[in-house]
């Protein structure tokens, strides 16, 4: 016990400045959420620049599996990375290393059915998530294809949240960082140079998947981390729903949402396909900023699980204030971004008719309104996780999607058909923002007492 709590007192998470710690630890999580983010985000702009709007459009229709996949992937890695430092922090490195290993045995397991499930309900989960007869044929192209990838999609994001929190932050970076690399470069040699369109944009998602998959498992192998504990389990479900259950919500808000914008935007001058076209760029466009803010999280999830559970919440407390300014600063930003240069920013999506400009550019302006302050509730509900308070995270989690922006999203556009889809966006942030402030002000004053 007594070499434990000497490694235990040595853990740089415990004693190394919190400022460097959160820059040592949140700069590769934010690359390596950026680069998730640009799986997607590529797919949309050579979609976009080489099949059109109907392509974006079925990439927006089949995008809810992918959120889906995020949602087991989180689960896994964020409750496996949460109680890996819990213990960690406390002095238990083998119960510590069990956990990591059952993440990782679950998370090939639970990405193999999703991908079968998606191949024997194809046609009938993209009708479900919205899509129009025009979009189809498309969204079979595209969704059939990239569930190819869905394990190693599924190993890569969950996987990287437990190498990040063994220490190996860059590795993490490295293993994300790798799939995008090629996906970018294949992207344009598919489906421009092979003529292959959006089954191109396809093959070249599930490629990267697959590279960025298998390094995860390569650092797995060589640590001997393959095992399966259901008591382990347990522990990782309990801190990794919070994460789990806000992926599910917004995969719930985004079928109701394309749902909405089929029926409303059908009784509108832009018709259905437009809003589906452009909420699907829009959302990409908006995971940009929420991967920042989500990595910034991520990053300072081992400084907050560690320090917690070694019993240093002046530590805590203060990595927390650094998280939320650097949030802030970075929302501002966009803010600004998504105010001023809404045209160009959905520019860079591809071409449209002067009716897709204006129903996007609108969207972008009203829908992101609040985004200045859009950092702080994910950053929280992370916080909560990552210091054991699960059902605190839940409830954060749920707040913006489920107890917010879905009823508003479904009450506005009664009253205000397809614009009230745009209102209803900042007063659910608003609403959300003012939940996580009191929430996280009651857990900060109670560490300091």
């Amino acid at each position: 016990m007594e070499e434990t709590n000497i490694s235990q007192e040595q853990n740089p998470l415990g004693t190394a400045p919190v400022g460097g710690l959160i820059g040592k630890f949140a700069i590769p999580a934010i690359i390596s959420m950026l680069v998730s983010a640009l799986y997607n985000i590529v797919d949309q702009i050579f979609i976009g620049q080489g099949v059109g709007m109907l392509g974006n459009a079925a990439t927006n229709v089949a995008f809810p599996v992918t959120t889906i996949a995020t949602a087991l992937a989180l689960l896994l890695g964020i409750g496996g990375a949460s109680n890996y430092n819990l213990e960690m922090g406390a002095g238990r490195e083998k119960k510590a290393s069990s956990i990591a290993g059952t993440a990782l045995s679950t998370l090939v397991i639970t990405g193999v059915i999703l991908a079968v499930a998606v191949f024997l309900f194809l046609r009938p989960l993209l009708s479900l998530f919205g899509a129009t007869t025009d979009v189809m044929p498309y969204a079979v192209d595209y969704l059939g294809i990239t569930a190819v990838g869905l394990p190693f999609y599924a190993l890569s994001i969950g996987g990287n949240h437990i190498v990040r929190a063994d220490r190996s932050p860059t590795y993490s970076m490295t293993c994300v960082l790798t799939g995008a690399i090629i996906n970018t470069i294949l992207d344009p040699l598919f489906i421009f140079g092979f003529g292959w369109g959006i089954k191109g944009a396809a093959w070249a998602t599930v490629i990267g998947q697959v590279v960025s998959g298998i390094l995860v498992i390569k650092m797995y192998l060589e640590m001997s981390m393959l095992k399966l504990s259901s008591e382990c389990l347990k522990a990782i479900i309990s801190l990794g729903m919070a994460s789990c259950i806000n992926q599910i919500a917004m995969a719930i808000v985004q079928i109701v949402l394309n749902n909405i914008l089929r029926y409303y935007g059908g009784l509108s001058v832009y018709g259905s396909d437009i809003p589906i076209a452009c909420v699907g760029v829009i959302s990409k466009v908006n995971q940009v900023f929420m991967a920042i803010c989500i990595g910034i999280s991520q990053g300072c999830q081992p400084i907050w699980g560690f320090n917690y559970g070694a019993k240093k919440y002046d530590r805590v407390r203060l990595a927390y204030r650094y998280s939320v300014i650097a949030c802030t600063a970075i929302a501002t930003v966009f803010f600004l971004c998504f105010q001023l240069f809404p045209h160009q920013i959905v520019s860079i999506f591809g071409t449209g008719s002067d009716l897709y400009f204006q129903f996007a550019e609108r969207y972008l302006k009203i829908f992101m309104f609040m985004t200045f302050a859009n950092g702080i509730q994910p950053m929280s509900s992370g916080f909560f996780t990552s210091i054991g308070k699960a059902k605190l995270g839940i409830v954060m989690s749920l707040t913006r999607q489920v107890l917010f922006l879905l009823p508003l999203i479904v009450v506005f556009s009664l009253i205000m058909g397809i614009d009230g889809v745009m209102y209803a966006g900042p007063i659910a942030d608003a609403a959300a923002l003012s939940l996580a402030i009191l929430f996280a002000r009651r857990e900060l004053v109670a560490m300091k007492k």
